[in-house]
Protein backbone atom coordinates (compact mmCIF):
# COMPACT_ATOMS: atom_id res chain seq x y z
CA UNK A 1 0.00 0.00 0.00
CA UNK A 2 1.38 3.34 -1.13
CA UNK A 3 1.92 5.87 1.99
CA UNK A 4 3.99 9.10 2.06
CA UNK A 5 4.17 10.32 5.86
CA UNK A 6 5.04 14.11 6.58
CA UNK A 7 7.07 15.25 10.02
CA UNK A 8 8.68 18.04 11.07
CA UNK A 9 6.21 20.70 11.22
CA UNK A 10 5.62 23.08 13.98
CA UNK A 11 5.48 26.56 15.55
CA UNK A 12 8.96 28.47 14.09
CA UNK A 13 9.91 32.36 14.71
CA UNK A 14 10.46 34.75 11.62
CA UNK A 15 13.95 34.02 10.77
CA UNK A 16 14.22 30.62 12.57
CA UNK A 17 14.63 27.44 10.70
CA UNK A 18 12.63 23.74 10.36
CA UNK A 19 13.38 20.36 8.29
CA UNK A 20 10.40 18.76 6.99
CA UNK A 21 10.74 15.03 6.00
CA UNK A 22 8.65 12.40 3.75
CA UNK A 23 8.98 8.85 4.55
CA UNK A 24 7.86 6.75 1.39
CA UNK A 25 6.55 3.10 1.11
CA UNK A 26 4.61 1.20 -1.48
CA UNK A 27 6.26 1.92 -4.60
CA UNK A 28 9.43 2.06 -6.31
CA UNK A 29 10.95 5.79 -4.39
CA UNK A 30 13.83 5.84 -6.39
CA UNK A 31 12.57 6.30 -9.77
CA UNK A 32 10.23 9.29 -8.67
CA UNK A 33 10.33 12.68 -8.86
CA UNK A 34 9.50 13.98 -5.47
CA UNK A 35 7.94 17.44 -4.80
CA UNK A 36 7.13 19.72 -1.68
CA UNK A 37 3.86 21.69 -2.11
CA UNK A 38 2.35 23.62 0.26
CA UNK A 39 -1.50 25.41 0.91
CA UNK A 40 -2.19 28.25 2.68
CA UNK A 41 -5.42 29.91 3.91
CA UNK A 42 -7.39 31.77 0.86
CA UNK A 43 -5.04 30.21 -1.47
CA UNK A 44 -4.25 27.20 -3.51
CA UNK A 45 -1.80 24.64 -3.40
CA UNK A 46 1.68 26.29 -4.65
CA UNK A 47 4.35 23.59 -5.56
CA UNK A 48 7.57 24.76 -3.48
CA UNK A 49 10.34 22.29 -4.85
CA UNK A 50 10.88 19.36 -6.67
CA UNK A 51 13.94 16.68 -6.81
CA UNK A 52 14.50 14.21 -9.97
CA UNK A 53 15.36 10.69 -9.32
CA UNK A 54 18.97 11.99 -11.05
CA UNK A 55 19.12 14.52 -7.94
CA UNK A 56 18.44 17.59 -10.17
CA UNK A 57 16.74 20.55 -8.02
CA UNK A 58 13.70 23.16 -8.91
CA UNK A 59 12.79 25.92 -6.40
CA UNK A 60 10.34 28.49 -6.48
CA UNK A 61 11.22 31.83 -6.84
CA UNK A 62 9.89 32.50 -3.17
CA UNK A 63 11.96 29.87 -1.19
CA UNK A 64 14.92 29.87 -3.94
CA UNK A 65 18.17 30.89 -1.81
CA UNK A 66 15.88 29.72 1.56
CA UNK A 67 14.94 25.96 0.73
CA UNK A 68 16.80 23.06 0.05
CA UNK A 69 15.03 19.48 -0.89
CA UNK A 70 17.36 16.58 -0.37
CA UNK A 71 16.19 12.79 -0.76
CA UNK A 72 17.76 9.53 0.20
CA UNK A 73 17.15 6.83 -1.77
CA UNK A 74 18.16 3.85 1.07
CA UNK A 75 16.19 5.60 3.35
CA UNK A 76 13.12 6.58 1.12
CA UNK A 77 12.96 9.64 2.44
CA UNK A 78 12.96 13.44 0.90
CA UNK A 79 13.68 16.56 3.02
CA UNK A 80 13.05 19.69 3.34
CA UNK A 81 15.66 22.06 4.77
CA UNK A 82 13.55 25.45 5.62
CA UNK A 83 16.16 28.61 6.79
CA UNK A 84 14.92 31.94 7.05
CA UNK A 85 11.07 31.00 7.85
CA UNK A 86 9.10 34.30 7.15
CA UNK A 87 5.19 34.76 8.02
CA UNK A 88 3.98 34.23 4.53
CA UNK A 89 5.62 30.50 4.69
CA UNK A 90 3.05 29.65 6.70
CA UNK A 91 0.61 26.62 5.13
CA UNK A 92 0.16 23.00 5.49
CA UNK A 93 2.86 21.35 3.71
CA UNK A 94 2.44 18.65 1.70
CA UNK A 95 4.72 15.41 -0.22
CA UNK A 96 4.12 14.00 -3.38
CA UNK A 97 5.25 11.70 -5.68
CA UNK A 98 5.83 11.89 -9.34
CA UNK A 99 5.24 14.48 -12.02
CA UNK A 100 4.18 17.89 -10.42
CA UNK A 101 1.98 18.53 -12.78
CA UNK A 102 0.06 15.12 -11.96
CA UNK A 103 1.39 13.80 -8.75
CA UNK A 104 0.00 10.33 -8.04
CA UNK A 105 0.78 9.90 -4.61
CA UNK A 106 0.09 12.52 -1.78
CA UNK A 107 0.76 12.68 1.80
CA UNK A 108 -1.60 14.13 4.52
CA UNK A 109 0.62 17.40 5.31
CA UNK A 110 2.28 19.14 8.10
CA UNK A 111 1.71 22.52 9.10
CA UNK A 112 4.23 25.23 9.40
CA UNK A 113 3.31 28.51 11.23
CA UNK A 114 5.96 30.94 11.45
CA UNK A 115 4.55 33.45 14.24
CA UNK A 116 6.41 35.29 16.47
Amino acid sequence: QVQLVESGGGLVQPGGSLTLSCAASGFIFSMSTMNWFRQAPGKQRELVATITRNGTNRYADFVQGRFTISRNNARKTVALQMNSLKPEDTAVYYCSAGSPRDSAYWGQGTQVTVSV
